[in-house]
């Protein structure tokens, strides 16, 4: 299947922001995972998310930080691949441009081109999809290979917590760390007695587990915004149930990070 580019975008001008969104609303095969105008939570954002491409406005006057010391710091992040750097910006500086490009920018559109606009700079990224997605492949194979199963563990928990936060699944509710915990052994080869093996972990017993995590699904399917649940959460539904089964929601998002989703 094939997945949308996605994209955090870096950038302090609101309507700016707007446009972005607006476009890629109805455009297909991308999708605007956060948006912030202050670059050091930009970098919480990449460790978190992994996006595909980031957005980079260079001067974020109407925020923290800018888009420098984003592409400085974006070197000591240990992350398992690079995302494209798209750098939009107003500064017309050869040596600001060059600095960019040493630090990791990897394409810098100027806002004074007469042909510039977000809907182009979107366009730009479109056509760049099937190649940033393929190196982004590569990458990630390599990191696979070198990081260590504590780091490995740390890194699919961020994943597996960032889609649960996404749906609507409180941290507070009991099945939430089940979720988690369920999603895990999955992606590290378990498919059976689920329920068991994290019973036994916290001492609960597998029909208590079982129906925490059936809850915490089923309240999020209640008071979860639909648009939300829709976006994330693109698996065919019993009509009759209305929610995912637990088997179903958990080999999904195993499935999806698995795949690099």
């Amino acid at each position: 299947m094939e997945r949308d580019l996605t994209i955090i975008l870096v950038e302090d001008d609101t309507d700016a922001c707007k446009r972005f969104t607006e476009y890629v609303d109805i455009t297909d095969n991308i999708s605007i995972a956060a948006i912030t105008n202050n670059s050091y939570r930009a970098l919480e954002l990449v460790k978190d998310l992994h996006p595909d491409a980031v957005i980079l406005d260079l001067e974020l006057n109407q925020g923290e930080g800018n888009g420098l010391l984003f592409l400085q710091e974006l070197k000591n992040l240990d992350i398992p691949f690079k995302p494209y750097i798209l750098i939009t910006t107003n500064n017309s500086s050869t040596t600001t441009y060059e600095y960019a490009r040493q630090s990791g920018g990897d394409f810098i559109m100027s806002k004074h081109q007469t042909d510039y606009s977000e809907r182009n700079a979107l366009d730009f990224l479109i056509m760049m999809k099937d190649i940033i997605q393929n190196s982004i492949t590569k990458q990630y194979s390599t990191y696979a290979t070198t990081e260590s199963p504590v780091q490995q563990e740390k890194r699919l928990k961020r994943k597996i917590t960032m889609h649960l936060d996404n749906i609507g699944i409180s941290p507070k509710a009991v099945g939430y760390q089940y979720l988690t915990d369920a999603i895990l052994l999955v992606l590290n080869g378990q498919n059976n007695n689920l329920c068991v093996t994290i019973g036994q972990k916290y001492a609960k017993t597998d029909s208590s587990v079982e129906r925490a995590m059936q809850n915490a699904i089923n309240k999020a399917w209640r008071s979860s915004d639909i648009d939300d649940l829709l976006k994330y959460y693109t698996a065919k539904i019993n009509s009759e149930k209305g929610v995912p089964t637990l088997t179903e929601f958990i080999y999904y998002y195993a499935n999806k990070i698995k795949n690099g989703y």
